[in-house]
């Protein structure tokens, strides 16, 4: 049976999820000094949180806004993304793109996509020549995860709405534990098993598009792949 037709909020990650890479250790193994590695140890060793990590990681950065653009360029998006989004709003729900990455290279990608949504992520300011500062419009004293950007403080469209999350990773865990739903790949799926949260696995957002559907339409979602999709696709889903 088909849920009734409420008001819900789809907040979809941007680094390993709409991006087929994350974009932001990207750039820094193209453009910052070789010291950024060992702060990213740091942040993997859970001696930092991300917003100090990225802090001193952009500050190695050694890029022209010219050069900082064109590998911009080169990032790819799944392809399935703009079916998605399109699917999302046929079905009445909102959409947005949060991100504890980089807002340069999630809105230019997006517009270079022609995927219009709002976006949430941490702010790149360029301090003249190939030198660039962080700054952090959407961070919280008291975020857990003491991420630049505190997913779970997005704002929701409605009150009393269905929040849907789609993720891969440690930004994402938080705001999981929250959603009604959540579409969930690497680091997420563990982190979503281990809370119980009610998630399907997902790898492309072709998957993706079905596996949402069918959780709206409160059908089951562990119903074979279609013959053409060769990958399985694991799903775990508790009753909402």
């Amino acid at each position: 049976m088909s849920r009734p037709r409420l008001h819900g909020h789809v907040l979809v990650d941007f680094d390993g999820t709409i991006a087929t890479l994350d974009t932001t250790d990207a750039l820094l193994e193209r453009f910052a000094l070789p010291e950024w590695q060992a702060i990213e140890d740091e942040w993997k060793a859970g001696k930092i949180g991300s917003r100090e990590c990225m802090v001193r990681q952009i500050d190695l950065i050694r890029a022209t806004p010219a050069e900082m653009d064109a590998f911009v360029d080169e990032v790819a998006i799944d392809p399935g993304v703009p079916a998605f989004f399109a699917f999302a709003r046929s079905r009445g729900l909102d959409i947005s793109v949060v991100s504890d990455g980089l807002d340069r290279t999630v809105s230019a990608v997006l517009a270079r996509y022609g995927i219009a949504a709002a976006t949430r992520a941490n702010h790149l300011e360029h301090l003249g020549q190939d030198r660039w500062r962080l700054a952090f419009p959407h961070a919280r004293s008291d975020c857990r995860a003491l991420s630049g950007n505190c997913k779970c403080a997005t704002p929701d469209t409605a009150p009393a709405s269905l929040r849907i999350v789609v993720g891969d990773g440690r930004s994402d865990f938080c705001v999981a534990e929250q959603a009604d739903f959540v579409l969930a790949k690497s680091k997420l799926v563990e982190h979503a098993r281990a809370k119980g949260l009610t998630h399907a696995v997902f790898t492309t957002f072709t998957e993706a598009t079905r596996l949402l559907g069918a959780w709206l339409d409160g059908t089951d979602v562990y119903r074979p792949m279609p013959a053409a999709e060769t990958e399985r696709v694991e799903t775990h889903q508790h009753e909402p």
